[in-house]
């Protein structure tokens, strides 16, 4: 199976609240935090970005592509090379790794 470079860019994985397992499998609570008031703003992701929101409520638009909202409890994985503009409704703190 073959993807478009625009398919691979524009998919952003959600897990909806994962097991407590598999978050520290990953390392989830050693991962540094950051935080972000709601606010609206264009985002590109130059490596891929994983991350587990503590709080907030989000939601992105990849360039071309279709709105994909979540918020905490939620682990989040982010492609290298999407272009989107993140919508964050509510204030957000995560957990979050790149590469």
């Amino acid at each position: 199976m073959t993807f478009s470079p625009k398919t691979i860019m524009s998919s952003i994985q959600v897990v909806k609240h994962p097991k407590p397992e598999n978050l520290q499998s990953l390392g989830v609570h050693h991962w540094p935090i950051w935080e972000k008031e709601a606010s609206t703003f264009p985002w590109f992701y130059d490596e891929q970005e994983v991350c587990f929101f503590l709080e907030g409520e989000v939601t992105v638009t990849p360039e071309g592509g279709s709105p994909v909202s979540f918020g905490a409890g939620d682990l989040v994985t982010f492609p290298q090379g999407m272009r989107c503009i993140w919508h964050i409704q509510k204030n957000v703190r995560k957990h979050y790794k790149f590469g």
